[in-house]
């Protein structure tokens, strides 16, 4: 395991031909680390790419213009960000297993299934630690690089309203700013606008919430089914995970999914001094204490039984 970002600079800076992985469902944390990465690698002269994640969020494809490709050359070297185990490889990657030669993340959960791994799970984004080491490499951080670890950290912190936001957070986005990031665009488009599809879910799932340990627990299930029914895209569908910790008096709330056929995702999210990354590991998940996810087989009934008998085991919080 590497100690610091120096060593992880020294580590790239060795190598070349590079193909840049994101997780499954990628947020804007892994997608704005992997545009980061990429035009700070090409910047001194590598070839860098990121691997063609299908579920990339249209509003970020712009952004990675000529940074895309689908195969995975021979010489390859395969680096993850932002992806804390193989489980989370996107679609049509699931080859990849195995073949990560560097992983650079911030969660704690961490498998270090990656030949060498940079982890800091101080950071309150993994895009502070490629921030980092791209400075460590010495790169000049252009604009465009300068946005991309802004929208890194600015999601993963909802806007630096989230606990896990730090001094170095703020550093890190002042920075940003210092190169040339526009963050006024960013923010509107990322955190104020919705669709009326959004709007209309968000509804609809208030109507359907169900709230237990007076309270101070509230669990949506979202089927497919409604998803489809609204036509809301996965643009749409982005944060929805935390809607539940906006009600008032909620300490755990969770979003299940039935996006896939005979599989339940929990996304789980918790007031400080409750741990969601300890509730999903034990569905076979893992995250952050305030943000984590799992997936089992199953119906949502089902997943909703499994995750409130885990949320019962915890005394502190089930009184």
């Amino acid at each position: 395991m590497m100690k610091k970002p120096e060593d992880a600079a020294r580590w790239l800076l060795e190598r070349d031909h590079f193909l840049i992985l994101t997780h499954v469902r990628p947020d804007g944390d892994t997608t704005g680390c992997a545009i980061a990465l990429c035009l700070g690698l090409r910047s001194l002269g590598k070839d860098a790419w990121i691997w063609k994640n299908p579920q990339f969020s249209g509003r970020f494809l712009p952004r990675m213009d000529g940074m895309l490709r689908t195969d995975l050359a021979a010489d390859a070297t395969l680096v993850a960000v932002d992806m804390a185990t193989e489980s989370l490889l996107p679609h049509g990657a699931e080859d990849f297993a195995g073949k990560s030669r560097l992983c650079i993340d911030h969660h704690p959960s961490n498998t270090f299934y990656a030949g060498e791994t940079l982890l800091d799970a101080s950071c309150a984004g993994c895009g502070e630690l490629i921030y980092q080491v791209l400075e460590a490499m010495g790169v000049a951080i252009t604009p465009a690089m300068a946005e991309a670890v802004y929208i890194a950290i600015s999601t993963d912190t909802g806007c630096f309203r989230f606990s896990n936001t730090s001094a170095q957070t703020f550093e890190t986005a002042a920075a940003c700013v210092a190169h040339g990031a526009q963050i006024a665009p960013i923010n509107r488009q990322l955190f104020e606008i919705k669709t009326k599809g959004r709007l209309q879910l968000e509804a609809r799932m208030m109507t359907d919430m169900e709230f237990y340990c007076g309270g101070t627990v509230a669990i949506c299930c979202l089927p497919q089914s409604l998803v489809e029914e609204l036509g809301v895209s996965e643009d749409d569908l982005d944060s929805i995970s935390g809607f539940p910790r906006t009600v008032e008096g909620v300490l755990v709330g969770a979003v299940l999914r039935d996006s896939e056929p005979g599989k339940v995702k929990f996304s789980v999210r918790t007031a400080p001094g409750y741990n969601a990354s300890t509730y999903c590991a034990a569905l076979g998940g893992g995250g952050h204490a305030a943000a984590a996810g799992a997936a089992i087989p199953g119906t949502l009934a089902e997943g909703k039984a499994a995750l409130l008998a885990v949320l019962r085991q915890d005394k502190t919080l089930w009184k």
